[in-house]
């Protein structure tokens, strides 16, 4: 049984939307980013709202051997300037939104933020800083998805998330720890000068 979402012969749903997503964070095809830019337009806010600051990526210490993986943010994104244009983001919204539904993570009860990588620093952290109620259901989210993978068999539709539900909740936390990371970068490498 083929993917539901890519084109690889594993027949498990949450693979699908994991690997999709994944597939998203490492490529760098310009067509890659424009549906990462469509699947962000899904989730976003409607052009009246000032689209959100995006937090840049920082560099690890040179002393630090271990490479980073990237996150979410770490590519660019067409999301800011769809959304300055009331004309582009009305047309694209409905391909947003079929994309989305498309990518199937819905379906298996899951929200946008519980596809992202745990392999990088400032993720584990964010996740610890999550309040305990969020973590303890996004580790249930996450094992009733694995429990309809293995079954091959997608939730009912009344449990499915919804699309006011699939709301962010560890991307903000995560560029609140990039910006502390950069505050701190930019304290270290704070050079006195004195007067004579």
């Amino acid at each position: 049984m083929a993917c539901q979402v890519c084109t690889c012969r594993n027949g498990s749903l949450v693979h699908s939307a994991l690997r999709h997503f994944q597939g998203l964070q490492s490529g760098l095809s310009p067509s890659r980013i424009f549906t990462k830019a469509l699947c962000l337009l899904a989730q976003s806010n409607p052009p009246s709202q000032p689209p959100p600051q995006q937090a840049s990526r920082t560099r690890p210490p040179l002393d630090d051997p271990r490479p980073r993986p990237p996150t979410m943010s770490a590519y660019p994104s067409l999301a800011g300037f769809v959304m300055k244009k009331p004309w582009l983001y009305n047309m694209l919204k409905p391909v947003a939104n079929w994309y989305t539904n498309a990518a199937g993570y819905r379906q298996l009860g899951l929200r946008a933020d519980d596809l992202i990588v745990e392999e990088n620093e400032d993720v584990i952290l964010a996740l610890k800083r999550l309040p305990p109620k969020e973590s303890y259901d996004r580790v249930y989210r996450l094992r009733r998805a694995f429990q309809c993978s293995l079954t091959h068999k997608l939730l009912p539709k009344e449990q499915w998330t919804k699309p006011e539900e699939d709301v962010p909740y560890l991307v903000p936390i995560i560029e609140q720890i990039k910006a502390e990371n950069k505050e701190r970068e930019a304290l270290d490498s704070l050079t006195i000068i004195k007067n004579h």
